[in-house]
C-alpha cells in the first residue's frame, strides 16, 4: 500500500518544508517511500497553488495532498489535478470558492497570536521573534521554537486578500485535525471549515498550531488512514 502512491507535503505561513521533518522521518517509518515536500514561496495564492500543482504532475502515482495552516489553502485550490486522489487538512484553512482568508478568520474572534504579527514596510508579514513560541507553538521545547522563530518564511501580506477559484474538498475525500489549543487560526474556526468539508474524520489534538511539530505520531496516524483509505 506504500508504494502505490505519493504523500504531498504543503507548508503554511511563517514555515518552510523543513516544518515536516519530524512527519516525514515517521512517515517513512510507517513504510512510506514516496515523500515529497513543497518548498512555496508565499507570495500569492496563485503562486503556490501553481508551485504544488507542478509538484503533483511530477509523480506518477496517486497523490494525497497534506497541508498545514495555510498549506490547506493551497491544497484546496491545487487539489482539483487528477492525480490528487484525498486531502488531509492540519489545522488548516480549507475555504471555500470566493472567499479569502481575511473573510474566513473574520468568521471567529481574533486568536491570540493574531496581536503578535506585523508587516514590514515592503509587505512581508512576520510574527514577532520574541511572540513566536507563545503565538505560533507554545507547546514545542524551546530550543525548536526558536529555531522556528529565527528561520520563519513571511508570506506577502496580500495574500490574505486574494480570492479562491476552486474548492477540492467538494470532489475529493477528506481529513481534518482540528489544534484545540491553537493561537494562529481559531480552534471554532477550525471546527466551522471542517465541518462544512463533509470530512471522512476528524479528530482534535490539545496542541497548538504546530501540530506537526508537536503531534506527529498522531498526525501521521491520521494521514496513514487517508492513504489507506484512498490506495
Amino acid at each position: 500500500m506504500a508504494n502505490k502512491l505519493s504523500i504531498v507535503l504543503v507548508h503554511g505561513f511563517w514555515g518552510g518544508a523543513t516544518h515536516w521533518s519530524k512527519v516525514i522521518v515517521q512517515l517513512s517509518r510507517m513504510g512510506y517511500r514516496s515523500l515529497h515536500a513543497v518548498e512555496n514561496p508565499l507570495t500569492s495564492v496563485a503562486n503556490d497553488a501553481e508551485r504544488t500543482r507542478k509538484m503533483i504532475a511530477q509523480r506518477k502515482e496517486p497523490v494525497l495532498l497534506v497541508g498545514h495552516s495555510y498549506g490547506g489553502a493551497v491544497i484546496t485550490e491545487a487539489g482539483n489535478h487528477p492525480n490528487v486522489r484525498g486531502l488531509v487538512y492540519l489545522a488548516a484553512f480549507a475555504p471555500d470558492v470566493g472567499e479569502n482568508l481575511a473573510a474566513i478568520m473574520e468568521a471567529t474572534p481574533p486568536p491570540s497570536g493574531a496581536a503578535n504579527i506585523e508587516q514590514d514596510s515592503d509587505g512581508f508579514v512576520w510574527i514577532k521573534p520574541d511572540k513566536f513560541q507563545e503565538s505560533f507553538c507554545q507547546d514545542l521545547p524551546q530550543d525548536e521554537a526558536l529555531v522556528m522563530a529565527v528561520t520563519q518564511k513571511a508570506p506577502v501580506g496580500s495574500t490574505f486578500a486574494d480570492k479562491f477559484k476552486t474548492a477540492a474538498w467538494k470532489s475529493k475525500p477528506s481529513w481534518y485535525q482540528i489544534s484545540g489549543q491553537d493561537r494562529m487560526i481559531h480552534p471554532d474556526n477550525q471546527r466551522r471549515m471542517s465541518g462544512r468539508l463533509g470530512a471522512k474524520n476528524i479528530i482534535t489534538l490539545d496542541t497548538g498550531h504546530a501540530s506537526l511539530a508537536s503531534r506527529p505520531q498522531e498526525v501521521c496516524a491520521l494521514i496513514d488512514e487517508a492513504a489507506k483509505s484512498i490506495a
